[in-house]
């Protein structure tokens, strides 16, 4: 698979805790982003943060939180991403999404 140069960044900020059909909702996400052929996609676990209901999330061990913030990283196509967007409208009921144009300097697998 080739990325063209001009792709685009999809970015979905959401709590370790939250699930859907009985999985981790990041895993989901994934595997939608699998399941249709997307280019890549990686979960990051934050170590701290805030969303928009302000109630801090830390992985400090006097403030051990078990719903860290969690960011999946999707790059593709515009029409690519917009395959997913759907499933992520539906399964993300807090959290953030955004999509910022990128530029794909290289995009190989050997």
């Amino acid at each position: 698979m080739k990325l063209p140069e001009k792709s685009v960044l999809l970015r979905v900020f959401i709590g370790e805790s939250d699930h859907c059909k009985g999985k981790a909702l990041y895993e989901q996400i994934v595997l939608k982003a699998r399941e249709l052929n997307l280019a890549g996609a990686t979960v990051l676990r934050g170590i701290m943060g805030f969303g928009a209901d302000s109630r801090m999330h830390s992985a400090k061990i006097l403030d051990l939180s078990m719903d860290l913030p969690i960011i999946i990283e999707i790059v593709d196509t515009q029409e690519k991403i917009d395959l997913i967007l759907p499933f992520i409208d539906e399964h993300v009921v807090e959290g953030l999404v955004t999509i910022e144009n990128i530029s794909v300097i290289k995009y190989r697998h050997s």
